[in-house]
């Protein structure tokens, strides 16, 4: 079983959680425990590879809640439910209304896998279904993971369509938050290494002195503190495929090590003289075009050869505008959710506001709009006639955030200018200007009328 393929066991009960998880793994099936069916709903995406396995009675989100929450992401997820004896009607209406199966304490750990296996097979089957629909180019679930009507949308799918089922690697281009990530975990489940791991490393995260311990691990003894031998990431991820976000953050000299390691397909840990074969599929992302890199001399430009055969651009929201209201509306229903709120539905007035907005944060930035809008944060009603709706606008929050400074300096210097306009290295009269357009009295923050003022 691949470790996509994984359950997720929901039960608050720390003895029974415990010996369950012991039994479906002795069973060979991978299982995550939590204890919390909030936790649970953390690991829900429409492409779960898995299963979940709740009990239906527990505190906070019961397992009914918790199982009507999953199927509002994708409906096709299947949830088993643990029964106590008086839950059975109730687990028997929870049959009617979507749930896969459900089995009733005490049960025998025997039953419980066998339910389970059966369970992920449906849902390899739902996946793979959807996967050769994708490639026939019918309707799957990329449109709800790369949502838009707009042109560069329509293209970006069909190039993913087109590029998912094959074994190409991918130079993902686009702004920070377009969602390169997305793109490249729908390249992933489209190809026939679906039911292998995806490996995610962020380039700019990776300690500098370990970089190449992380990626292609180390034999004992290798170096100072190498105690025990250590698969890297590129090995841990055998069969599936590897992402490498922010690939221009990689150093130069590792670089070359990632050049024989594309072309050759085979890796070498620190310490070791033994090449390893390796059977990935290499995705790598960046916020800027790599060629300039190259000019900048943080990109060797062979690596980027071997890169950009096959490569893909998202666009930002600024070149898709039509978008946002139909991408707010699906965040925004992802995010309550998630939340275990109640549907919510944004205006079209607001909807249109949303269009005009600048978002250069992109869709990450959308996304945290739509969790304000879910949580009750922000109001789609306008604050005042005429002044159109409550959006928080990167430019009004600049603007607070430069008040906010003004105001703390004549506090600290007690409303004299002249050590405030030093401290902040502007001219008096940029200073004076400052004040003037935010509204500030600097007689408000004056102990005495000292000079300088």
């Amino acid at each position: 079983m691949s470790v996509s393929q994984q359950v997720l066991l929901v039960d608050d009960d720390a003895d029974l959680r415990a010996s369950t998880e012991q039994a479906l793994d002795l069973a060979g099936l991978s299982v995550t425990g939590l204890s919390d069916a909030a936790e649970a709903l953390g690991h829900i995406t429409g492409g779960f590879g898995g299963i979940v396995i709740t009990d239906i009675r527990m505190p906070g989100m019961d397992g009914m809640t918790l199982m009507t929450r999953i199927h509002e992401i994708d409906s096709d997820i299947p949830v088993i439910l643990i029964t106590g004896h008086g839950d059975v009607p109730l687990a028997v209406r929870a049959m009617r209304e979507g749930a896969h199966d459900f089995i009733e304490k005490p049960f025998s750990a025997a039953q419980l896998a066998t339910i389970a296996a059966r369970a992920l097979d449906y849902r390899r089957l739902v996946l793979d279904n959807r996967r050769l629909r994708a490639v026939a180019g019918q309707a799957d679930d990329i449109e709800a993971r790369l949502v838009g009507r707009s042109n560069g949308m329509i293209a970006l799918r069909r190039k993913v369509r087109t590029i998912g089922p094959s074994d190409a690697d991918v130079l993902i281009i686009g702004d920070t938050g377009t969602g390169k990530e997305v793109v490249a975990r729908a390249l992933h489940d489209l190809s026939v290494r679906a039911r292998r791991p995806f490996i995610a490393i962020t380039c700019s995260a990776l300690p500098e002195t370990l970089i190449e311990s992380e990626l292609f691990g180390h034999e004992a003894g290798a170096f100072p503190g190498a105690i025990r031998a250590r698969m890297g990431k590129f090995e841990h991820a055998r069969g599936g495929t590897i992402l490498l976000d922010d690939i221009g953050a990689m150093p130069v000299d590792v670089q070359g090590k990632l050049l024989r390691v594309l072309q050759d397909r085979v890796i070498t840990p620190l310490g070791s003289n033994v090449a390893q074969d390796l059977d990935v599929r290499f995705i790598a992302t960046s916020r800027v075009a790599l060629e300039r890199e190259v000019d900048a001399g943080r990109i060797r430009a062979d690596l980027l050869y071997r890169l950009n055969a096959v490569s893909l651009r998202v666009p930002s929201l600024s070149e898709r505008v039509e978008d946002i209201p139909l991408l707010f509306d699906q965040l925004l229903s992802e995010a309550c959710a998630r939340h275990r709120l109640p549907a919510r539905r944004a205006s079209p007035a607001f909807l249109a506001e949303l269009a005009r907005a600048d978002w250069p944060g992109n869709v990450r930035e959308l996304r945290n709009a739509a969790e304000r809008f879910a949580l009750g944060l922000v109001s789609d009603k306008p604050e005042n006639p005429g002044q159109g709706s409550a959006i928080p606008r990167l430019a009004d929050q600049i603007a607070a955030h430069e008040r906010k400074i003004l105001i703390d300096a004549l506090i600290r210097h007690k409303g004299a200018l002249k050590p405030v306009y030093e401290q902040l290295g502007l001219s008096r009269k940029a200073l004076y200007d400052k004040l003037l357009r935010h509204g500030i009295d600097k007689t408000h923050f004056q102990v005495d009328d000292d000079a300088g003022g």
